[in-house]
């Protein structure tokens, strides 16, 4: 029976968190070499994102008997992105002004730079816009080009789509190739749990827990506001789409533990593909609206720049009403759009928002420096349920979702436990 327990990933992946929180605390000099884990399995899972989106994508299309279907998804998931996103950012604003973490802080960087500054003043809309579209394909898949893929995939998509009977070769192609893929995946996945390990090790021993006393408000801002937004917006959005929010979070549990682990949802893109898929959602949605959620259905990051957001002018005590706060956060949402793909975005939007506005010296965002590693899992983790839980809804709105896969995904734990019961009495 132990030796049962032991074999789920799910457990592993806890037991590798926990180890990691150990190792960093106790042997800090592990450091370097605990994110070194974690980056090899970052890198071995950043492999596949971009070969996954684009097969999942080209396939969705290839298959669609209407092609004005694709922007009505698209069109639709934007929508949803946008609405949900300012819900997430008002509910950030409030709690911050309610729980008013900056209150009591010394305001002092310790000399800290803010990585990626230099950058900051390069973001823009109209660049984000333009960005879209690639001049060099190649290039795009070189560098992982979330958005400039989607684009490419979009339309190869619908080459396919337009041979007819004499495209049925490639797709049949094309689909053996995605299945090796996810076949990969699988692979890969049984060693997320080392990946975990070094996330956490690298972030316990490079930060230090003593890091979080002085900052310990605005992180418990934060996570709370994010488990408010999730056990409160999103799941009055699962209920009024009548699926299980409960349900939802159980069966993307690994995943979301692995995104524990690293501090990166990119590490769980490809699963969350596949496993949307499983819950019910066709693939064509799913191929849309899960990577275009990476760039815009940010729901965890407004959180967060909106919490921070006010930290800042409250510690630095710069005067802001609720509606001046509003308009910075209206900035901070288009600018953000633009960071999406940008190491250290936070800071840079941050940055960017701050200087064009002149609402304070830039670097005083250096102060969070020392716990936005900490703060990262919670953005992390609300960014991937939120867009899993966009899949089902844009998917039950196109009537692309089977009930019946549904029903089985969700009963895919009680049969696993079963028969895991009958093995252990054999």
């Amino acid at each position: 029976m132990i030796k049962t327990i032991f074999s789920h990933l799910t457990v592993q992946v806890i037991i590798a968190i926990l180890a990691g929180i150990a190792c960093g605390f106790f042997f800090p000099g592990f450091a370097p070499y605990a994110k070194l884990l974690s980056s090899t399995f970052i890198n071995m899972i950043s492999m596949l994102i971009v070969p996954v989106i684009f097969f999942t994508i080209v396939l969705g299309i290839a298959r669609m008997s209407d092609v004005k279907k694709v922007g009505r998804v698209g069109g639709k998931a934007i929508l949803y992105f946008e609405v949900v996103t300012t819900i997430a950012i008002i509910i950030g604003l409030v709690t911050a002004n309610l729980m008013q973490p900056g209150k009591g802080v010394v305001p002092t960087t310790g000399g800290k730079t803010i990585p990626g500054i230099a950058t900051a003043e390069k973001i823009n809309w109209a660049e984000f816009l333009t960005h879209i579209v690639p001049h060099n394909v190649f290039e795009s898949f070189t560098k992982g080009d979330i958005l400039q893929i989607l684009f490419f995939a979009i339309l190869f998509g619908f080459g396919v789509s337009k041979l007819g009977s004499t495209g049925a070769s490639l797709i049949a192609t094309f689909e053996k190739i995605a299945q090796v893929l996810f076949n990969m995946m699988k692979v890969v996945m049984k060693v997320a749990p080392i990946g975990a390990f070094g996330g956490m090790a690298y972030t316990i021993g490079t930060y230090g827990l003593h890091t979080l006393l002085p900052m310990g408000k605005i992180m418990l801002t934060v996570y709370l506001t994010c488990i408010f937004f999730i056990f409160g917006v999103l799941n009055a959005i699962c209920r009024y789409y009548r699926f299980s929010l409960w349900q939802y979070l159980k069966f993307i549990r690994e995943e979301i533990l692995v995104v524990l682990g690293t501090s990166s949802s990119e590490s769980v893109l490809p699963a969350m593909i596949s496993k949307m898929e499983k819950f019910g959602c066709s693939r064509s949605v799913v191929g849309l609206v899960i990577p275009t959620g990476y760039s815009f259905n940010l729901d965890g990051t407004s959180i967060y720049l909106a919490v921070a957001l006010v930290f800042l002018t409250q510690v630095f005590q710069v005067p802001m009403g609720f509606e001046q706060q509003l308009t910075a956060m209206a900035v901070l949402m288009v600018m953000s759009k633009g960071a999406a793909g940008v190491t250290g975005s936070g800071f840079i939007v941050l940055s960017s928002t701050l200087s064009a506005m002149h609402i304070m010296p830039v670097e005083n965002v250096a102060i969070l420096l020392g716990v936005d590693r900490f703060m990262s899992e919670a953005r992390a983790i609300t960014n991937m349920i939120g867009n899993g839980i966009a899949a089902v809804v844009i998917a039950k709105s196109e009537n692309e979702f089977d009930g019946q896969a549904y029903q089985l995904a969700i009963a895919g734990d009680k049969k696993d436990l079963l028969l895991h019961e009958s093995e252990t009495r054999q």
